[in-house]
């Protein structure tokens, strides 16, 4: 019997859960779910739901790893790349996320089930695209009763979408304090009183959040439900969905770095012929691009890996390039909003439900392009600290631009500043960085003092 570890974030649903063992993830599924099982296999569900690429698949392994009374199968899933969680999402991956768990609720329906939870844990980025991965979700449908995830999905995904699209502010911050997903009272508090008009707004926050505040009040009311009820229930938050979009007019921090660029074309074009040089035999296994902006770097990293991993703590670059990668069919990139001097924690229950941006982050090749000055000299970390970080996202290789005080943006990052850690400079910087990695290249970038380093582990 191999040795196997439960996931700690797999314990709420009685009917199963994840676990790993042979450094795989595999699903346990119990006997009280073995009904729903056999009716989730055989009514063709599971079927389309995979073959329209909506669900992950899985392979069932006769074998109860777990020596448990309670195993009824053992599922091997296809096993994903990378966890990310919806509070490290841009606008437009949640949406898309919701608008996925929607289609699935409506086939589910058409085949006698219907999804148990609608959280949005249940999705993960897989291949440029959002999929559905609790495969113990769905349960059989009875008709007669109304739709106990409803207030879940709102929670989830309807709330913060509207929050963020009429705010106009990042709602990842929230979401990690509201991991279960932001109330409706709270949500009808944020939003302006222009959207009580609008009729589908009001029933799903405004009146969600009367009902919500009296639910302690005893009711023998009987709720009759049906199909159809459903069905438009579910349209009714498709079409409120679809519509929202965020402000990319809104001037952030770096949405514009190379459109308004201070620096020339010149050093674009010759900072990327350096680039193309430098990772050209490194392009095996993950690569993780820190400060990608809009993914101009991601995109030639992604030429030669279908495993690239691109976070900023932009939201607006993130989502940007997240449009981007999708409308170009661009699969192999997965944007996401990460702030390096504030990163995902591990939180949830015992702190170890929810993992650490770090934990989970580890990449091959690492590239850190116009960001060492950000860190240093805009947000007070110092220079041994930024390589004690970057080593361990870092397993082999690092490719890093070091920006240095000479340099048009860092004297923008220092104008109103009295003191930041020094030294800041060439030979600091590589003193620090030698405890880490062995210096392979570096290279001077052409019209400016701006210099590449390629650098591998120690």
């Amino acid at each position: 019997m191999a040795d196997y570890f439960q996931h700690p974030a797999s314990f709420k649903d009685p009917s199963g859960f994840v676990f790993r063992a042979n450094d795989k993830f595999y699903r346990q599924v119990n006997q009280s779910y073995a009904d729903d099982y056999h009716l989730l296999m055989s009514s063709g569900l599971y079927k389309i739901l995979t073959d329209k690429k909506l669900l992950v698949p899985h392979a069932e392994v006769n074998e109860n790893f777990t020596q448990s009374k309670d195993w009824y199968k053992t599922l091997l899933p296809e096993q994903l790349s990378f966890i990310s969680y919806p509070y490290e999402w841009s606008f437009d991956e949640l949406k898309d996320a919701a608008l996925l768990t929607l289609r699935v609720m409506k086939i589910a329906v058409n085949h006698g089930m219907i999804l148990k939870d609608a959280t949005s844990f249940n999705i993960q980025f897989y291949q440029g695209k959002p999929i559905f991965i609790d495969t113990l979700s769905f349960e059989k449908y009875d008709a007669s009763k109304p739709w106990i995830a409803y207030r879940q999905f709102c929670e989830c995904f309807l709330f913060p979408l509207l929050i963020e699209h009429y705010r106009q502010i990042d709602v990842q911050k929230l979401l990690s304090v509201y991991l279960e997903g932001i109330p409706a009272q709270t949500t009808a508090k944020l939003l302006p009183r222009k959207s009580k008009f609008k009729l589908n707004i009001w029933l799903h926050v405004f009146l969600q959040s009367k009902v919500g505040a009296n639910n302690n009040k005893p009711s023998n009311r009987t709720i009759s439900f049906s199909k159809e009820k459903l069905l438009r229930l579910l349209d009714s938050l498709e079409s409120t969905i679809k519509p929202l979009r965020i402000v990319t007019s809104v001037q952030t921090t770096w949405n514009n770095y190379y459109d308004e660029t201070i620096l020339s074309k010149d050093y674009l074009d010759a900072k990327e012929k350096i680039f193309r040089d430098f990772i050209n035999d490194i392009n095996n296994g993950r690569v993780m691009d820190v400060g990608c902006n809009d993914g101009y770097f991601s995109k030639i990293l992604a030429e030669k890996n279908n495993n690239v991993i691109a976070v900023d703590f932009d939201s607006q670059c993130i989502n940007r390039l997240y449009v981007s990668a999708k409308s170009n069919n661009i699969t192999s990139i997965l944007p996401f909003c990460i702030d390096l001097t504030n990163p995902s924690p591990a939180v949830g229950f015992n702190h170890s439900e929810r993992q650490s941006f770090a934990e989970r982050a580890k990449a091959e090749t690492v590239t850190a392009l116009a960001l060492i000055h950000h860190l240093v000299l805009s947000k007070n970390v110092p220079l041994p600290d930024v390589a004690n970080m970057l080593a361990g996202l870092t397993k082999k290789y690092l490719v890093i631009e070091f920006v240095p005080l000479s340099d048009e943006k860092s004297q923008q990052l220092i104008a109103n500043k009295t003191n930041y850690h020094t030294p800041y400079d060439p030979p600091a910087f590589e003193k620090y960085f030698s405890q880490y990695f062995e210096i392979e290249r570096q290279q001077v970038i052409p019209t400016t003092d701006r210099i590449l380093y390629r650098m591998k582990k120690k």
